[in-house]
């Protein structure tokens, strides 16, 4: 629904990797209930004035939620947190590529330098004439937890078991995945919530939950559950987007879904309910304010979590095999280029977050009761297992952690280190600068660098008092149209509507450059493909069929020359745009368009999330492209929003002709949610991510090909093709790739110990181990 898209909407204050944080003195909420309370190690002693000392590294972060776990952490911040306690099965280097052999290391050189990456298992995939693929791990067998545990296949498999619960509602999605076994598995259970909501108010068969629970479950959807729904009606009445007369149908409209005439609030509530398969922790995200777990009992709330069994299942998961000890098999029915991403997960300690008594491999026992992760929830807050440090507390805002002596790569050179919460982008940037903070994350801003310049004696972003690490982004901004409310007649595929939207896309391109270079200057670079520069999938300038973006007229030929000056590619860019009106049906007189075919028209809109003041990256580009198109006779009305989120709700009610945002990346450029066909938004049973409404059929199978496929230069060429072809519907006009910052204190920090070649996979902490304090 409004928040399910994968896009990050970018204005000034962008969120990047670290957060906003400042004095120690900024106000700060509680922790977490149950952070102080839960069994720890004791609390390093005189921990304010350990803050100053030599032995004591201090990180600045945004505010956490205390969701400390590695299975149900949602905060890039808390997710942070808990890694630095983890080990993860499979390692990655610095371009985010897996590490098969982690026990011996593997060496790979990257930017002229020769780097050995380790991990905890060696990797084997083999790929087998009947289509099923083996991944098979092998443990080290000198690894341990950081309280002298061993680490085994155990861990592993109770791990593995945890993330493919039927209740297991975390972000981490292995459970999608094509293992042998493991729908079977997940089959025959259904949580408490679902299956009250599914028997409905009148039910009379307490065969698998009580009377209670039942008038328990009603009364918080008559109560809480219909306030929930009628905020997000009041929201949008006093937004604007319904009047105080419309129907909650026509307001549930505007939201993304589709009611009966005569719904009400109830009747809208339970709609979301279904949508989100009755996880009261997902369906937070439909929240017009309130948030739904202050509305209903928190026992109620934990009904989304509690498995009932009513059906045949399976009592393992076929394709997870314990070989012995420290050898683990996971069978898959067919290959898929994300699986080896997916087992890349932290192995949590069995004897930490299960039960012990509960688990024994040969009698399908993993260390729970299936259906029921309370004792893995119980230690939400509290993180253990064999990463580099050990989480001590979480109070009073900070973070606080002690070197794990059992780390497999050495204890960590560095005591402590704590996790400053703090509240402000400035607050942050006087902290690196004073001294208060040694790493963190700062908006890497015009004002922002003339700080840090003036920080250094030698004027510099590096200097003897702030040193400056950039990266690109893991992501990129680009302006979006909706083929389906941008077209001639009847067809968004047609050639004709194609060449309407490259219309608009030719105008917006020949203004990147200008617009970018005002708002990042050096900081970001203008991208040419939708897909972030991080990808080893993006095509490179110095690739044979690389393209400036929407460089060519409707004949197929190039519309700028290498000695043009920028105003002579405007005016070339102008023509080449009423070239693609004409031949889209438009009426071209004297130079202007005067008339719109049937479907089209002579007014579009395009929606950027600027705050209301032009604060945006694109904000300069559509108000020149406005002006533009302005002088060929169609009017493209640009609206600043001051909320980022009313872009959701036009979005997801097919509204929208055109916007501005960012798509998040991954390591793997899997575009299936983007912009396979059956994830148009609207569609049943689609992710709603495919707002572009595309629908190509030779686009859909090459993103199919492509993720069936363990060739990865096979992939580029694939992933090559489809880039193209969503450039020929003229969907998506990539825009810019942004760089983040991440500055260290100079002064406390020993850069000659820093992660050398920090990238956008290969973070600062990557070696953290070896970091060193002045």
């Amino acid at each position: 629904m409004k928040k399910k898209i994968l896009a990050i909407l970018l204005s000034a204050a962008m969120i990047v990797g670290l957060a906003a944080c400042g004095s120690e003195n900024a106000s700060t909420p509680e922790p977490a209930t149950g952070a102080a309370e839960t069994e720890a190690a004791e609390t390093p002693e005189e921990g304010s004035e350990q803050a100053a000392g030599s032995d004591t590294l201090v990180v600045g972060y945004s505010p956490f939620s205390g969701k400390f776990s590695p299975f149900f952490s949602a905060t890039a911040y808390d997710t942070d947190a808990q890694e630095m306690t983890q080990l993860y099965l499979i390692s990655s280097d610095r371009t985010g590529a897996m590490i098969y052999n982690g026990i011996e290391g593997e060496t790979i050189e990257y930017n002229g330098t020769e780097y050995t990456y380790y991990g905890p298992a060696d990797v084997t995939v083999t790929q087998n004439d009947d289509g099923t693929v083996y991944y098979d791990f092998k443990l080290r067998e000198d690894l341990v937890f950081s309280d002298g545990e061993p680490l085994t296949a155990d861990d592993v498999i109770f791990s593995m078991y945890v993330l493919c619960d039927p209740t297991y509602d975390g972000s981490i999605t292995l459970y999608a995945q094509p293992i042998e076994g493991l729908e079977a598995y997940r089959s025959g259970m259904s949580t408490l919530a679902t299956l009250l909501a599914e028997a409905g108010e009148d039910n009379a068969d307490f065969t698998n939950w009580t009377e209670e629970q039942q008038t328990a479950f009603w009364d918080a959807v008559n109560d809480g559950g219909v306030a929930f729904a009628q905020e997000i009606v009041d929201y949008l009445v006093e937004a604007g987007y319904n009047t105080a007369d419309d129907s909650v149908a026509v307001c549930a409209a505007n939201w993304g879904f589709e009611l009966d005439a005569d719904a009400d609030a109830k009747a809208f509530f339970m709609a979301i309910g279904d949508a989100y398969g009755w996880n009261f922790a997902s369906m937070e995200a439909e929240s017009a304010g309130s948030a739904l777990a202050d509305l209903i009992p928190e026992e109620v709330y934990n009904y989304s979590t509690v498995g009932v069994s009513v059906g045949e299942s399976a009592a393992s998961i076929t394709g997870i095999q314990k070989i012995d000890d420290y050898n683990v098999r996971v069978v898959a029915t067919e290959f898929d280029a994300t699986t080896i991403y997916q087992l890349a997960f932290e192995i949590a300690p069995l004897h930490y977050y299960g039960d012990v008594s509960q688990y024994d491999y040969d009698n399908n026992m993993f260390g729970f009761t299936k259906g029921d992760l309370s004792i893995v929830r119980s230690k939400t807050a509290q993180p253990m297992g064999a990463g580099p440090y050990k989480f001590i507390e979480f109070t009073n805002g900070t973070i606080y952690y002690e070197a794990n002596e059992n780390y497999y790569k050495g204890e960590p050179k560095t005591k402590y280190v704590n996790f400053l919460q703090c509240m402000t982008d400035d607050d942050k940037v006087n902290g690196i600068t004073t001294g208060t903070i040694d790493i963190t994350d700062p908006n890497f801003t015009t004002d922002t660098i003339e700080v840090i310049k003036g920080a250094n004696d030698n004027g510099d972003l590096t200097g003897n008092v702030i040193s400056t690490s950039t990266v690109d982004n893991l992501g990129y901004g680009y302006v979006g149209i909706c083929a389906d409310n941008v077209k001639v007649g009847d067809d968004a595929s047609s050639e004709e509507s194609k060449d309407l939207r490259k219309a608009f896309a030719t105008i917006f391109s020949v203004y990147r450059d200008v617009a970018i270079d005002s708002y990042y200057g050096e900081r970001a670079s203008v991208i040419n493909y939708p897909i972030s520069n991080t990808s080893w999938a993006a095509p490179q300038a110095t690739d044979d069929d690389y393209e400036i973006a929407f460089s060519v007229d409707v004949n197929g030929d190039p519309i700028y020359t290498s000695d043009m000056s920028a105003e002579d590619k405007y005016a070339a860019a102008k023509e080449a745009a009423l070239g693609f009106f004409e031949a889209a049906g438009y009426t071209v007189e004297d130079g202007k368009v005067t008339a719109a075919p049937e479907g089209a028209s002579l007014e579009y809109e395009v929606q950027i999330p600027a705050d209301g003041s032009g604060d945006h990256p694109a904000f300069m580009m559509l108000t020149l492209a406005h002006d533009a198109l302005a002088e060929l006779g169609i009017n493209l009305i640009v609206t600043d929003l001051s909320n980022s989120a009313d872009l959701w709700t036009s979005l997801d009610a097919i509204e929208c002709d055109m916007w501005a945002a960012a798509w998040q990346a991954t390591v793997d450029p899997d575009m299936y949610q983007i912009y396979h066909s059956s994830n148009r938004v609207g569609e049943p049973g689609a992710t709603g991510s495919n707002h572009y409404r595309i629908a190509d059929d030779e686009l859909d199978e090459m993103i199919m090909l492509a993720s069936t496929s363990a060739d990865q230069s096979y992939r580029k060429l694939v992933y090559k093709d489809a880039l193209d072809i969503i450039l020929d519907w003229a969907v998506e006009i990539p825009i810019y790739q942004r760089q983040n910052a991440i500055t260290f204190s100079t002064e406390r920090v020993n850069m000659d110990t820093m992660t050398p070649d920090i990238t956008t996979f290969y973070g600062w902490d990557a070696e953290i181990e070896k970091i060193q304090m002045n």
